[in-house]
């Protein structure tokens, strides 16, 4: 098949660090994690020790200076395992190039080295009640009073809601503004007026913490703003969404590819009518149609990423592959647990829960339909 040429000895040889360490310290515990409805604290712990958390940071910062394939390897594997309920990607690969970009070296000396060792662990509050994929809908305020914000308002189906010590959060500095009245706030979760609500109950990704978030009266201090002054939320947004919807791609395409390598291994063992699965055309066909549209996909994704790499992955062209990608995906789990029978409906099968934790990749990082939007825009 087509070789990945992104990928050298070094980055496969972590790759490999990377499976030993989730197959020993996560797999054997998801179960759990999904019945507690979230992954243990000391699973970012050790993953802080051998540098799986923001390894892009500098070694000032806490991280080793990796460039951004080795988080890309660290959400692929995750992803092949089908270990939906770990959020690293958004902690490592949102939230610290938020601050690392844009925060003030107080800020990055504050946060960073604890994110990085899994001390702290971090969300990004976008979506409310009233506002998903139409940010400038977003009707929590940040007013100045003085030597700090006054923050009110809530947000919902936060990803790591529950585990999260520090939190971005949107809002508006200038509800009068629109767009331009939105700021990013760096909020600790510890601090009064700041509730976490219930631990949604989701379809799929059952060990993810994902939560409604509540703010009355919190006070952040005016230091904690992200940017160098009011109204910069907006373009922050904007500029960081292309990195997040190539993450959801990367996700997308490797829970394919282990959802078809699951589907052909179970096909060759199964019997119907006296003979293996694998034997009958319909199967094989479907296989061989699947892999085409796999194989373009990860061909897609790797010169996005590559694009991405050398910073000018645009908007539209991100957009088109967060659609594409998670449209597949969707597709690739339906017809695999087609091919598993009943079996394909239970959840101990692999693909069962791979088919669940699915379908929530066409809504966030901006519904597909968005995706189309934007695309659209850009004739």
């Amino acid at each position: 098949m087509i070789p990945r040429t992104l990928f050298d000895a070094d980055l496969e040889g972590f790759r490999d660090s990377v499976r030993k360490f989730l197959e020993q310290e996560a797999a054997p515990y998801h179960e759990q994690w999904e019945k507690d409805g979230q992954v243990s604290r000391e699973l970012w712990r050790k993953a802080g020790e051998l540098g799986f958390l923001c390894p892009m940071l500098s070694e000032e910062y806490g991280g080793v200076g990796a460039d951004f394939r080795y988080s890309a390897v660290i959400m692929e594997e995750i992803s092949r395992a089908g270990l939906s309920g770990i959020g690293w990607g958004l902690h490592s690969d949102i939230v610290a190039p938020y601050i690392l970009n844009y925060g003030s070296e107080e800020q990055k000396q504050k946060y960073l080295p604890k994110m990085a060792s899994g001390e702290m662990i971090t969300a990004i509050a976008m979506t409310e009640p009233g506002a998903g994929s139409d940010l400038q809908g977003v009707k929590t305020t940040a007013i100045r009073q003085g030597d700090h914000y006054n923050l009110n308002g809530s947000k919902t189906f936060i990803t790591n809601g529950q585990l999260a010590d520090l939190v971005i959060v949107v809002a508006k500095t200038d509800p009068k503004e629109g767009a331009k009245g939105t700021s990013l706030l760096l909020v600790e979760t510890a601090w009064e007026g700041f509730e976490k609500g219930q631990n949604l109950n989701k379809v799929g990704m059952k060990a993810q913490d994902t939560s409604e978030l509540f703010f009355q009266d919190v006070k952040v201090p005016v230091d904690n703003l992200l940017g160098s002054m009011e109204g910069q939320g907006f373009f922050q947004l904007m500029q960081e969404l292309p990195a997040e919807r190539l993450q959801v791609a990367l996700t997308a395409v490797a829970a394919a590819e282990a959802a078809w390598q699951w589907t052909l291994d179970y096909v060759k063992g199964r019997k119907a009518f006296g003979k293996p699965v694998i034997a009958f055309q319909n199967t094989r066909f479907k296989l061989a149609e699947l892999k085409a549209e796999i194989t373009a996909a990860r061909v897609f994704t790797d010169r996005c990423l590559e694009l991405h790499l050398d910073k000018k992955l645009d908007i539209p062209t991100a957009a088109m592959l967060k659609q594409h990608t998670t449209d597949l995906q969707c597709k690739v789990m339906d017809e695999c647990v087609q091919l598993h029978g009943g079996y394909g409906y239970m959840w101990e099968y692999p693909i069962a829960r791979a088919w669940a934790d699915s379908r929530v990749q066409r809504i966030y990082a901006g519904t597909n339909e968005i995706m189309k939007e934007i695309v659209a825009r850009s004739f």
